[in-house]
């Protein structure tokens, strides 16, 4: 079993929480994709400094801290439960990724609130990823298909030229 297979068998089987960073020598744009879609909270190429991987630890725990100390989101029919990680529709339940679910959650904590591609980046990904990557379209995508895809009234919408925005 590889890194990949391990981390998403982690998450999808045994569905531990505990931040995960990948620590590998594959370094493409692809193998960072790969890494993320497996489960991954964050992604080091080796060689990486020390320094680097105690300040993604920090970032993670404090992210981890922070979502504890909010319980319920909602936007409209739409509410996470962050404690337990849950997201519901409805009455329909929503199965997410950990990138997925990151990706809501920084939503609807900034719902009615045009934010930029390159804020998801950087506060999502924690990462500065090149300014032509398109993870955050493919992502938002993805959970388009979850959320809104099969109900009438949309919550994630685009806005052209900036990024994207939750709103009811």
């Amino acid at each position: 079993m590889n890194g990949l297979e391990l981390c998403a068998k982690y998450r999808n089987t045994f569905g531990y929480k505990t931040p995960v960073i990948m620590l590998t020598a594959l370094g493409t744009t692809e193998d960072v994709v790969k890494g993320l879609e497996a489960g991954a909270d964050d992604y080091l190429v080796k060689p990486f400094s020390f320094r680097e991987l105690e300040a993604r630890i920090n970032t993670l725990l404090r992210r981890t801290s922070e979502i504890n100390d909010v319980k319920i989101l909602k936007c409209g029919d739409l509410t996470l439960d962050c404690g337990r990680r849950k997201a519901l529709r409805g009455e329909t339940d929503i199965d997410l990724t950990v990138t997925e679910y990151r990706l809501l959650e920084y939503f609807m904590t900034n719902q009615n609130v045009v934010i930029s591609r390159m804020t998801l980046l950087k506060n999502v990904w924690d990462k500065n990823f090149d300014t032509n990557t398109n993870i955050v379209d493919v992502y938002v995508n993805y959970l388009r298909g979850k959320v809104d895809k099969n109900f009438e009234h949309k919550l994630i919408h685009t806005v052209v030229g900036v990024g994207y925005i939750m709103s009811e």
